[in-house]
């Protein structure tokens, strides 16, 4: 499911305009974004936990040379699911 094909889901479903339903969405994933690059968590009872992780530099190797290069530092994004939203899915 994309994202318009969410918005028209949830728009039939509630009966919100579907230009509602986007800018609604639009701020939503927004917000998340936002409290992630501050190194927020974002926990969201019933569905799950948005959070980051440092990584630190490495060394890798090129696939097609074996040359070795130099992977920067960088931030990981994590989304651990609840445990209701897990067996829902199962």
């Amino acid at each position: 499911m994309g994202k318009n094909e969410l918005i028209a889901c949830i728009a039939d479903q509630y009966g919100y305009p579907k230009a509602t339903i986007k800018a609604v969405l639009d701020g939503f994933t927004e917000m998340i974004v936002d409290a992630l690059s501050d190194g927020e968590t974002v926990q969201l009872q019933g569905f799950g936990t948005f959070s980051t992780t440092e990584i630190a530099e490495r060394q890798g190797r090129n696939p097609s040379n074996g040359e070795s290069v130099t992977i920067a530092a960088h931030r990981r994004i994590k989304f651990k699911p609840a445990n209701g939203f897990k067996e829902a899915v199962k």
